[in-house]
């Protein structure tokens, strides 16, 4: 699918959608599985990446690649590193070889791995063979992207001398860090988070243990949109807890303020548009705990005419794009005036948006999903539309449920 042309949107959004289990939760869950045989998960994501991640533990080649998938290479770049005598060249995309993954890398140097770059220093290719860590101690910069931190948090307990973890600074996506510690405890885990040092206590055996994996709250944020831009609107997705371990379950108490009311139910949310919005949150919103759902947020403000002032977004420019060059670049072709920087996004208020514009996804699964919404205001096409698949493989067919 290279284009997919969205006529605008007549009818009021309604439905009830099944969203599959979160990639963060079930890619994490994949990994502490290789160290405990006797854990089963439920609902795991269908998502490309959480294939990728599938593919490549159960691979016994020289080279994997894992394409596009930033969360396989941090998380695999740790695990292949304690696997012990397997050698391996962790590799993926053009856009991969331009993601650094060098503070991982320097940190699991600290503890005896041995890594070697390919190709260019700081990131993939990377040469991996694995070896038994005997160190157990490690400073990181806690503002570097959390999935790092995770990647180191996940082997931690497979170490002999588990992990004590040191940060420096400001620690930025809290809630990614505690839904893995949160997971670690699930399993039986321990560890302690005191000032800014965790120590993961080693565990070497389980007892059996059956995890269902939470929907993808990320996923959700598209239908929050939906329902935020479609008077009246109301959509079931399911299935969802009200205390989440994911960190995007912000969206509850951000969306309140651009008029979506969230109830929960038994294992799912309905969403109804209110029409009570308060411009005023969205003069100044940190999203360092929960970028991914930045974009979304900025279409829908788009959509609404409203303002918006986000910082915390420094993680954005190393995504699948630079996620805040691509947001301004679209924005402005649907003739919204966006003003950047390293960490932020300004988006002033506007009263018309442009008709028919195609929008460049950038091989990004967000950029597709994000800007779909707008279909509920003007006609809009997306570009290489399947690029959803990432994350989301059936989101074109429940947007048809919702909007037919």
């Amino acid at each position: 699918m290279k284009l997919l042309k969205l006529d605008k949107i007549k009818k009021t959004v309604n439905g009830e959608i099944q969203i599959t289990g979160s990639k963060s939760e079930s890619n994490r869950l994949l990994i502490l599985q290789q160290f405990y045989p006797n854990l089963n998960i439920d609902n795991l994501s269908n998502s490309d990446d959480s294939v990728v991640m599938q593919k490549a533990l159960a691979s016994v080649e020289n080279e994997i690649s894992i394409g596009h998938a930033g969360t396989a290479m941090r998380f695999l770049t740790a695990f292949f590193a304690v696997k012990n005598k397997f050698e391996v060249v962790l590799t993926g995309s053009h856009r991969m070889k331009n993601r650094p993954i060098e503070i991982l890398v320097d940190a699991l140097r600290e503890l005896g791995a041995k890594i070697e770059y390919v190709e260019k220093d700081g990131f993939p290719p990377l040469k991996i063979t694995g070896t038994k860590l005997i160190k157990n101690k490690i400073e990181i910069n806690g503002s570097v992207s959390s999935q790092y931190i995770s990647a180191l948090l996940l082997i931690a307990s497979s170490l002999e001398n588990g992990l004590q973890l040191s940060f420096k600074g400001e620690i930025t996506s809290i809630p990614y860090i505690k839904m893995t510690l949160g997971i670690l405890t699930d399993l039986g885990i321990e560890y302690t988070w005191i000032e800014n040092t965790i120590n993961i206590q080693p565990k070497k055996q389980i007892e059996p243990k059956k995890i269902v994996v939470e929907s993808d709250w990320s996923s959700a944020s598209y239908y929050f949109s939906y329902v935020a831009l479609s008077p009246n609107a109301e959509i079931k997705i399911s299935s969802y807890k009200q205390q989440s371990l994911q960190g995007d379950s912000c969206l509850v108490e951000i969306y309140k303020n651009l008029g979506v009311e969230t109830s929960f139910k038994t294992n799912s949310i309905v969403l109804k548009n209110t029409g009570e919005i308060n411009p005023d949150y969205f003069k100044e919103l940190n999203l360092k705990n929960a970028p991914d759902i930045a974009q979304t947020i900025v279409v829908t403000c788009f959509g609404l005419g409203i303002e918006c002032f986000l910082s915390g977004l420094h993680t954005l420019k190393i995504k699948e794009t630079d996620r805040l060059v691509a947001l301004k670049t679209e924005l402005e072709k649907l003739g919204g005036k966006v003003i950047i920087t390293n960490k932020t996004l300004h988006l002033k208020s506007s009263k018309n948006i442009k008709e028919n514009i195609s929008i460049a996804t950038y091989k990004d699964h967000r950029m597709a999903m994000a800007f779909a919404p707008l279909a509920l205001k003007v006609p809009i096409n997306i570009e290489d539309a399947n690029v959803v698949s990432k994350s989301y493989p059936t989101f074109w067919d429940d947007f048809k449920k919702i909007t037919s």
